[in-house]
């Protein structure tokens, strides 16, 4: 059993924190008017929650929470009795005024989603907008983010980066989504489906070429688990597995990344362009499931020619 100490303070440093609690709860709850708190929550430990996150659970009115059965699970291991109402992504719309009209009559309430912040690839987008849009006060309460968490420990350069969220599942919009980014300088940051992680990762390939990338997997979990290398190992790795469980945080490097791994990456690209067309058009169909034409079009950004001119070259 895990015991926490913590030593007591002086009657100053009670007062003097009372006055900090007090200032922190905002300008809402001093004039008693509503206001809407974005509570960010664990992504897997329990532990990760903040002091202010649970005295902000406990004191607000009403949580609005993406599953109120996954959300009760927190708020019974913290002894926290605050009533919750549902707010997912197929109530959002109708929900959203619905809450936005209870803090215009003064009631205080925090949003959850299932793990991290609300808002980020989570319900919490259109209430937002909708309380700015009435004036109501909205404060975020900050906490454990799996995007900001994974990039921090992929050994990938973390100075700029670009969240993108889930990845299309449709391979041929994932496909044509990697095309968007494929010239972007900055670190990219994205969530997918573990049943999609190996075709996600064949695609990065296929676009983007033999980057340096880093999967993270169950984070903050019994199981967590970093890959880190370069597309083609960490598909290898995955590979040799029966299923690839749990959330998954995947970060893939920017064109140009230096090192080891860039040099190796630059490497697999140059090999790749030096196959003979047809040859790596039979390589996509067979290892990317691509029609022959997909192939033709990756071939084209591949080696920087037009479509035409690597139709040609398949036909000679």
């Amino acid at each position: 059993m895990l015991c926490w100490e913590f030593a007591r303070p002086g009657r100053a440093s009670q007062d003097q924190m009372h006055e900090r609690n007090t200032a922190t709860r905002g300008s809402s709850a001093a004039s008693g008017q509503g206001g809407l708190f974005l509570v960010g929550t664990p992504i897997g430990n329990l532990e990760d929650i903040t002091l202010r996150a649970l005295r902000t659970l406990r004191e607000a009115d009403l949580i609005a929470c993406e599953d109120t059965r996954q959300t009760q699970k927190l708020l019974n291991h913290f002894e926290i009795k605050t009533r919750t109402t549902s707010y997912h992504e197929h109530n959002e719309i109708t929900k959203a005024a619905e809450l936005v009209r209870r803090m215009e009559e003064g009631m205080r309430i925090a949003l959850v989603t299932d793990a991290g912040m609300p808002g980020i690839s989570d319900p919490g987008y259109r209430l937002v907008e909708l309380a700015i849009r009435h004036g109501i006060p909205v404060t975020p309460v900050p906490g454990p983010s799996a995007a900001v968490a994974a990039l921090a420990v992929s050994g990938l350069p973390t100075h700029a980066f670009q969240f993108v969220g889930f990845l299309p599942a449709k391979p041929t919009q994932r496909r044509r989504f990697l095309e968007q980014i494929a010239g972007s300088p900055v670190t990219t940051i994205a969530f997918e489906s573990p049943r999609r992680i190996l075709a996600a990762l064949r695609d990065v390939r296929a676009v983007l070429g033999e980057r340096p990338v880093a999967v993270a997997r169950e984070m903050t979990k019994l199981h967590e688990e970093f890959l880190r290398g370069t597309c083609s190992e960490i598909i290898a790795t995955l590979e040799q597995r029966e299923t690839v469980p749990g959330e998954i945080t995947l970060i893939v490097a920017p064109g140009g990344t230096a090192g080891p791994a860039g040099a190796a990456s630059g490497q697999a690209s140059e090999a790749i362009r030096e196959l003979p067309v047809k040859e790596r058009v039979q390589q996509l169909m067979d290892e990317q499931a691509m029609s022959r034409m997909e192939a033709l079009k990756t071939i084209a950004r591949e080696r920087g020619i037009s479509k035409s001119e690597a139709y040609r070259q398949f036909e000679s």
